[in-house]
């Protein structure tokens, strides 16, 4: 008995050390409540590909030993051949350095695999003083890889597209190149803010989004001394015609607010030099493409004439389909793509959890056993669905059981959900958990421990875009979807593609029924195409057992021994003369037996080609030709004389 109990505690500490390591993806054990109330029959927590887990051997003592002295030995090897260095180059190797998967460095920088270099600090991006007092205040002392990538591109006057996944810092990635460029050109063109006539315009496609870059803007503004304004839509008019009238250097606002106010005068199109689509994925693929079609065509209408000023364009996303790419070049002809290496790839700092819902057990039970745990240890929690009436459902479903919600979708006015994100960003702690749609998904600066799909998104775009509201810039999070067995073909290729470290760019519910289609015909056709051989083989072997007797002569005959020729001559001749007797009788009856086939089998085909009154007065005819013949014979008989 006792070492029954050891054995179930060294199982139970073996469990613990597998859930306790983040980066590992797909052990999910859920520690459901023991309230009988909340017990579900039938319910499954297993993971669609569950991971065996593996105990490591433990190694001899002499064996570890001789390691570490090789070790050390390999370490004074290499110590020895490396030149002493001086105190100034000691400071710049103990310089903070952030180090990238598949990086290298060089001359003080980080050198990817692709050849761009990482910097270890924002003064070696060539950020100037104003911008670098922001970049201290924010506390941000490392940049990450797209700002290293962005920064200098930015810099130097070049149209680019910014692509990395979600929370990895792209607003300041374009922000602070963007006031350090409008602080330059006041000091080398003389140029000053002016009222409605902004030099800068950054295009986001939702209000919150537009909240969350004017914050940016305003918190770099204090030590760059540049001035910004917001204008959006759900907002009234007259403030905002009122903050255009006043001196300004930028404007942040969405696409149909911002051609609303240029069509009433509000804003000139004059001094736009800089300009930035925030979301550009989003911008291209929900609609938004006419409104920057008709806000682009007055400044490329400038940009063509002789003495008119260019403006520099840069577009940031956190997905690029091959559809909204292929727009963006014919749109911006030249324009450069800089990615970083965790493009549609799953974030590193993140739990993925997928829980396999066989269809008997209720879905919202399910999702009160995996946010009860989560909530008791003081999480904030998303949960996504699919549609306005699934949210509403779950809303509702967990204000019945006592869990304070707040909600987020498209039906909640502008003004209602700025004051639920308040709600749920509030350190009191009073609505810790946010029930909404897609339209939570992107753009949204959120510090969220815990994202559930209560519904499983129809695509990888939209998985990525969920899983994007935690684990922000380096922290941890977790990510559980609740799978049902409509979604398990999508569920696993997402999953197997994040074990592999893969892209999921082009995973979507129709690509993958139509590769598991393509599958199952490549698979038919295989066995069929091994039917078909057998049958032939089959056939082969049948025509080879039944050949006649005279051709097993001829075969033993020709192998007969070289002393007796003449008298094997003279019996491979009467046994020819034999087979050629005895052969020829069934050839003319095979012959007979296909020419009566083949008449049988023309009959046939003429009467399927005829119809049936045709065909009976053609066999009306057939019969009175036949008798006639017959009956003129008879006379010609009877009239010849005896």
């Amino acid at each position: 008995m006792q070492r029954t109990m050891a054995a179930a505690s060294s199982s139970r500490t073996l469990l613990n050390i597998s859930l306790s390591s983040s980066t590992k993806l797909y052990h999910t054990f859920l520690k459901l409540p023991k309230k009988p109330t909340r017990v579900l029959l039938g319910f499954n927590f297993r993971p669609l590909c569950t991971l065996s887990s593996t105990t490591a051997a433990t190694e001899p003592d002499e064996m570890k030993h001789s390691i570490l002295l090789e070790r050390l030995r390999h370490r004074h090897l290499k110590d020895s051949k490396k030149p002493q260095l001086t105190d100034t180059q000691t400071q710049t190797a103990l310089k903070p350095v952030v180090l990238i998967e598949g990086e290298e460095e060089e001359d003080g920088f980080k050198k990817s695999k692709k050849g761009k270099k990482i910097a270890g600090s924002f003064e070696e991006l060539g950020l100037s003083e104003e911008v670098m007092g922001a970049v201290k205040e924010m506390g941000i002392e490392v940049p990450t890889e797209i700002q290293c990538i962005g920064i200098p591109a930015i810099l130097d006057s070049k149209t680019v597209v910014l692509g990395s996944h979600t929370g990895s810092g792209k607003t300041l990635a374009y922000m602070l190149p963007l006031v350090q460029l409008l602080r330059r050109d006041e000091a080398s063109l003389g140029r000053l803010m002016k009222p409605r006539r902004p030099r800068a315009v950054v295009l986001c496609p939702t209000r919150e989004l537009s909240e969350q870059v004017f914050r940016v803007a305003k918190s770099i503004g204090h030590h760059a001394r540049f001035r910004s304004t917001m204008v959006s839509g759900g907002g009234r008019m007259r403030p905002q015609e009122d903050s255009l009238n006043n001196p300004i250097d930028m404007v942040v606002g969405t696409p149909g607010r911002v051609l609303q106010h240029i069509q009433d005068g509000n804003m000139v199109y004059g001094d736009i030099k800089y300009l930035v689509l925030d979301e550009a994925d989003t911008m291209f693929d929900r609609g938004f493409g006419p409104d920057i079609h008709k806000f682009l065509g007055p400044l490329k209408n400038r940009t063509s004439k002789s003495d008119g000023q260019g403006f520099q364009t840069i577009l940031v996303t956190a997905t690029m389909t091959k559809a909204v790419q292929k727009l963006i070049d014919e749109e911006f002809q030249g324009i450069e793509h800089l990615r970083t290496s965790t493009l549609h790839k799953k974030i590193a700092s993140a739990r993925h959890d997928f829980i396999k819902l066989s269809g008997s057990e209720n879905k919202l039970e399910a999702l009160l056993q995996v946010l009860e745990p989560s909530l008791a240890k003081g999480n904030r929690v998303m949960v996504f669905c699919n549609t306005l009436n699934s949210s509403r459902a779950a809303d509702h479903f967990l204000a019945e059981n006592q869990i304070s919600t707040v909600n987020y979708h498209g039906e909640v006015p502008a003004e209602q959900r700025v004051e639920n994100l308040n709600k749920f960003k509030s350190d009191d702690g009073d609505c810790p958990t946010l029930v909404c749609t897609d339209l939570a998904a992107r753009g949204l600066d959120l510090d969220v421990d815990h994202v559930i799909m209560f519904d499983f998104p129809l695509n990888s775009i939209d998985y990525l875009h969920r899983t994007g509201r935690t684990a922000r810039m380096g922290a941890k999070g977790k990510v559980t979807s609740l799978v049902a067995r409509k979604d398990q073909q999508l569920a696993a290729q997402i999953e197997e593609a994040m074990r592999k470290n893969e892209s999921l760019e082009s995973l979507t519910v129709d690509n993958v029924r139509r590769d598991i289609a393509r599958a199952r015909i490549t698979e038919q056709q295989g066995k069929s195409a091994k039917l078909i051989k057998a049958s032939n083989q089959k056939s082969n072997n049948k025509s080879a057992t039944d050949k006649p007797p005279s051709a097993r002569t001829k075969a033993t005959s020709s192998v007969m021994k070289s002393g007796k020729a003449s008298s094997s001559a003279r019996t491979k001749a009467t046994s020819s003369v034999k087979k050629f007797g005895k052969a020829s009788t069934p050839a003319k009856s095979v012959k007979a037996v296909k020419v009566a086939k083949r008449v049988k089998s023309s009959s046939a085909s003429y009467s399927r080609k005829t119809s049936p009154g045709v065909k009976k007065q053609v066999e009306k005819l057939r019969v009175v030709a036949f008798r006639g013949r017959s009956s003129s014979s008879n006379k010609k008989e009877s009239l010849r004389p005896s």
